[in-house]
């Protein structure tokens, strides 16, 4: 027996599934897709970015972080976009940015560290599982698309495993000289191991040589960087931005609005930088919790639990908001204090990332979060 929400829920499933049966490739075939996983550490409110300003408990349980959405752009009758995600609103309105809304990965309590770990690693606990449910996606694709880059000094525990991963930061010091680097290059011609890993080092400041330098913690430059890492033809085809900065404890409307405002201008710069690729790529953005409902009393929010997610890029079918929307009203809250999750982290990824590179969405699943039981994947997405 069904209660209203499986039955909503299943119903939505079915209409999805066959919506998307007709495009799904299960024999898979070798493809030009990228894919860019954007991590908003700190977690990031959702509630704050795609505000339920339908909702008639939004305004009184959100004080004055209701009033950014007073004038702001409506996604629909119920959902609104926060003003400074105006590159991300075109794209919606383009059918090409969808969200995921009242979303939680397995993770209940509120530490940073271990929900991070949860999410990077798609298990159900923290240290449950050692691997990075980013890497393990390798292992479903074709040899030739199973390359992956982290956009960031060192590699994230979403990308970590069996398979080789790089990562490029710009850094803050002088740039060797060319005549230094050459000399480096005859130094390990010799060496079998070590020529092929400068190599590819090589290749890498190359690629990004225009970039580097003083537009490290540019949100734009990031995007820009990333797209350059993923535009030539033997590049990557996966990676990953970390962005920080996303505990907004006090002062909320005003730290959100400029972490926004970054985001926005890092997925511009991504499409501008991968130019036609754009409409081969997804680009998936989460966090690993929620923030409460209420304000608290410096102006910001505490740690909580449902959020929203994001999906963007030239194959998403978007321009629509995936909710099944618990409300906002005290007897709805979760733990009498945050948004109630109803969709899985886990399942949304899973079937963005299948539906995205043509797999069967129950191996993905299988393979990217080996701990959730009986959870499908949320297909029609792409």
């Amino acid at each position: 027996m069904y209660d209203r929400r499986s039955f909503i829920g299943a119903s939505v499933a079915g209409a999805l599934t066959l919506a998307l049966s007709p495009r799904m490739a299960f024999a898979k075939a070798e493809t030009d897709k990228r894919f860019v996983f954007i991590i908003q550490r700190g977690a990031a409110d959702g509630l704050g970015i795609v505000a339920p300003v339908g909702d008639p408990a939004f305004v009184g349980a959100r004080g004055d972080l209701a009033a950014d959405f007073a004038t702001a752009a409506k996604l629909d009758s119920m959902f609104a976009l926060h003003p400074e995600l105006s590159v991300l609103g075109g794209l919606y309105t383009k059918k090409q940015a969808l969200f995921a809304h009242a979303v939680a990965s397995p993770y209940r309590d509120r530490s940073h560290f271990d929900g991070q770990n949860v999410l990077e690693s798609g298990g159900t606990s923290a240290y449950q599982v050692k691997d990075g449910w980013l890497n393990r996606l390798l292992g479903v694709l074709p040899p030739t698309e199973a390359k992956a880059i982290a956009v960031s000094a060192t590699v994230p525990l979403a990308l970590r495993g069996r398979h080789d991963v790089s990562s490029y930061a710009p850094s803050g010091l002088p740039q060797a000289s060319d005549d230094l680097m050459q000399r480096v290059t005859m130094l390990y011609q010799g060496d079998s191991q070590l020529h092929a890993l400068w190599s590819e080092a090589m290749n890498t400041r190359q690629l990004t040589s225009d970039l580097a330098g003083g537009g490290g913690a540019n949100a734009a430059a990031t995007g820009a960087l990333a797209a350059r890492l993923l535009a030539p033809a033997d590049g990557a085809r996966i990676a990953m931005i970390e962005t920080g900065g996303w505990d907004t404890h006090t002062q909320q409307r005003q730290r959100l609005a400029g972490q926004l405002k970054g985001l926005d201008a890092m997925i511009a710069a991504l499409q501008t930088g991968l130019g036609p690729l754009w409409n081969d790529t997804m680009v998936l953005v989460a966090t690993e919790f929620g923030r409460t409902v209420a304000v608290n009393g410096t102006g910001g929010t505490d740690h909580g639990t449902g959020t929203a997610a994001m999906l963007i890029g030239g194959g998403v079918r978007g321009g629509r908001v995936l909710a099944d929307w618990p409300g906002l009203s005290p007897a709805a809250l979760f733990e009498a204090r945050d948004l109630k999750p109803t969709m899985q982290l886990d399942a949304f990824i899973g079937g963005a990332v299948a539906g995205h590179f043509g797999v069967d969405p129950a191996r993905t699943m299988a393979a990217l979060f080996p701990e959730t039981k009986r959870v499908a994947a949320v297909r029609g997405l792409v």
